[in-house]
């Protein structure tokens, strides 16, 4: 039975009684819905016995001002309403709770920092669709995991308290909040007592990605050579093997910390590292030298040591591509953007923290290095790219995703590789397209929340 999105009028305190629910008889009907029974009102976590009174001519749903306060409802709230007869429930929802890494409650404008234009880009998204959402962080989680206190959008942003959601988007930026025993301990309560989906879940590490795809035959042509570094005789074996390798912190994002060694005439090796303000060079005499340079950076980061790559250029700068794939109202894979990342003039990594500029795929390809026959392929081959590493990762680790960041480059041949993929994409860089404007991304992660919660 499908869902039907009605507006939630709220009544003035005294008219109704907290057990009785007000619906209109045209849908009373036509989902045979008891009025004889109790029947059980949920929203996310909260549960309540009503008795449904049916109403001629209206189309929405009445219920008393203090049923709508412990549910958490403001007033004139458009939401879904789904009649689940095998277990005589009536479910309000879906409800969306988004786990965010930190808050500014003394500033009520944007209590997200950067991240509150995306926030209320969401909340947009969400009330066109009829689903609730609020946004909380690991300091709102208490010792009840039935009810969060939580950041919701009405007139401008107040908190209150709120029901476990149906479905949880985990957008936390940081491994150390990620890994607290109270978010963990929510993270598995929520899901175990209230079958609430927890999408996002967790961080990939880049050796963990690479060996759960070099499982499955069907992607390992996308791979470069990559190993998790741990010796010299590693770093000798790699650097005899390909004229350029790449050092990549595991943990890392946003390309911190990678370092590019790459053979020298006469036998010399030279260093790139990516740095804040731009680029470090060193050379060495050896091989030798440039291991015990990277010895004491080895004590504090774990690297993954990965076969350099000739990507293609434009002008003279490398470029790659990020492709954002999510899954869909069906809870299929599908890629909802693909966009070039042309490398700032100081860097030899493309990110937009570092310097780098953004560029469809269309432009870049034009623009670039690549033959001439070779460029109408491209575009094709990424966004197969894309689905396969996606649908491959989601099938070889353990976790509930919903979306990745997928790092794509082009050889100069048009061959493509993988450089890295990222469970918590960032929303950061591309701003919101203007007031009242929702992006694909957004509305794709409401469509996913219709489809896990059942509505």
């Amino acid at each position: 039975m499908p869902s039907k999105k009605i507006t939630v009028q709220i009544m003035s305190p005294g008219i109704l009684e907290d057990d009785i629910l007000v619906l209109g008889d045209m849908l009373i009907k036509q989902w045979k819905i008891p009025t004889h029974l109790p029947l059980l009102l949920t929203f996310g976590s909260f549960r309540h016995r009503v008795k449904v009174i049916p109403l001629s001519r209206s189309d929405g749903v009445r219920m008393s001002s203090s049923l709508a306060s412990k549910m958490g409802i403001p007033p004139r709230s458009s939401l879904r309403l789904i009649y689940r007869p095998h277990s005589s429930t009536l479910q309000l929802g879906p409800l969306l709770g988004i786990l965010l890494s930190q808050d500014f409650p003394g500033n009520p404008e944007r209590p997200f920092g950067q991240m509150t234009l995306f926030c209320k880009e969401l909340v947009n998204a969400c009330s066109r669709q009829g689903v609730f959402v609020y946004f909380f962080t690991p300091k709102h989680i208490g010792t009840s995991t039935g009810q969060v206190s939580g950041w919701v959008y009405g007139n401008g942003w107040k908190q209150t308290h709120l029901p476990a959601a149906d479905v949880f988007y985990n957008r936390l930026n940081s491994r150390k909040l990620e890994n607290k025993p109270s978010v963990q301990h929510f993270m598995k309560e929520v899901k175990s007592r209230y079958g609430s989906h927890f999408f996002n879940e967790k961080y990939l590490d880049k050796t963990e990605v690479f060996d759960a795809l070099g499982r499955d035959t069907s992607v390992q042509r996308y791979l470069p050579e990559s190993h998790l570094f741990r010796n010299y005789a590693m770093l000798k074996a790699m650097c005899a093997k390909y004229p350029v390798v790449f050092l990549k912190p595991i943990k890392g994002s946003l390309g911190k910390g990678i370092i590019r060694i790459s053979r020298l005439e006469g036998g010399a090796f030279q260093t790139l590292t990516a740095q804040v303000g731009g680029t470090r060079r060193q050379v060495y005499p050896n091989l030798n030298k440039v291991f015990t340079s990277l010895s004491g950076k080895m004590k504090a980061t774990r690297y993954q040591i990965q076969q350099g790559l000739h990507l293609i250029e434009v002008d003279h700068r490398p470029v790659d591509f990020r492709a954002l794939v999510q899954k869909n109202i069906s809870g299929k894979w599908n890629t909802t953007s693909i966009v070039a990342r042309i490398a700032g003039s100081q860097h030899f990594v493309s990110n937009l923290a570092r310097g780098g500029t953004l560029s469809t795929v269309k432009d870049a390809i034009a623009r670039s290095s690549l033959p001439q026959g070779v460029k109408g392929k491209v575009a094709a081959k990424l966004k197969k790219a894309a689905l396969d590493i996606a649908q491959s990762v989601d099938a070889q680790i353990p976790a509930h995703f919903g979306e990745f960041g997928i790092d794509l480059a082009v050889e100069t041949s048009g061959r493509v590789w993988l450089l890295e993929v990222n469970s918590k994409p960032s929303k950061n860089d591309n701003t919101p397209m203007g007031e009242g404007k929702i992006r694909p991304s957004v509305k794709q992660v409401i469509e996913y929340t219709r489809y896990l919660s059942g509505f």
